[in-house]
């Protein structure tokens, strides 16, 4: 799929899932704007990062949570979709209104979440 020049912010702290979640991505006609493994990093990147039409957030990462990094996105406006094996149940109440995909996830879990989060322009 050609590329639709959308740009997604990306943290996951397992490679093989990163890896995996990157040829989604990119079959989808994503590209990634940057990519966080760890916390401080994710902050970093949140705050720094050419400002991206998404964000696909892994909730535990490296055994700490992501919220601090999605507030920082959530103040610039950035969709954030968040990753996590426990569902709408693993976030904190003020995160319930934000989608989630729960791991493992699909490629159409993907597709569907980010059709939903920033829809396509007509």
């Amino acid at each position: 799929m050609p590329d639709n020049g959308r740009r997604i912010f990306v943290v996951e702290d397992e490679s093989l899932v990163l890896l995996n979640l990157e040829d989604i991505l990119a079959d989808l006609g994503w590209s990634v704007a940057a990519q966080a493994m760890w916390l401080p990093q994710a902050e970093r990147l949140a705050a720094s990062v050419e400002l991206p039409d998404a964000a696909i957030l892994d909730v535990n990462i490296g055994g700490t949570q992501v919220f601090p990094a999605a507030r920082i996105l959530a103040e610039r406006g950035v969709p954030i979709l968040f990753a996590t094996g426990y569902g709408k149940d693993g976030l904190p109440p003020e995160w319930q209104d934000r989608p989630v995909i729960v791991k493992p996830y699909t490629r159409q879990d993907v597709e569907t979440a980010l059709e939903r989060l920033v829809p396509a322009a007509a």
